[in-house]
């Protein structure tokens, strides 16, 4: 067992739940297609797990995000249109 296995062992809790059929085929299938254990899928489900959304950005800060990126695509797709546009007039001389 590696050291950083060893370590993360060491600070496990060992737990036994029950779950459908189906959950656990769907819990197979994802270990595989990830290649990672079935308890780290477990673990990683339970880490990313935030029914309040408390771990997300606020309404206001997602907006002034969606605002700056949707700003600056606009911007870009300007500027590439200014290129295609010159393009096609060097190409018809």
């Amino acid at each position: 067992m590696s050291t950083a296995k060893a370590n993360l062992t060491g600070s496990l809790v060992r737990k036994q739940f029950l779950i459908s059929n189906n959950q656990l085929k769907k819990l197979s299938a994802i270990s595989v297609s990830k290649g990672k254990s079935e308890a780290e899928i477990v673990r990683l489900a339970i880490d990313a797990y935030d029914p309040e959304g408390s771990g997300a950005e606020s309404v206001p800060e997602l907006m002034e995000l969606l605002d700056k990126r949707l700003k600056d695509a606009i911007q870009t797709t300007k500027h590439a249109s200014s290129v295609v546009a010159n393009t096609l007039k060097q190409l018809k001389r």
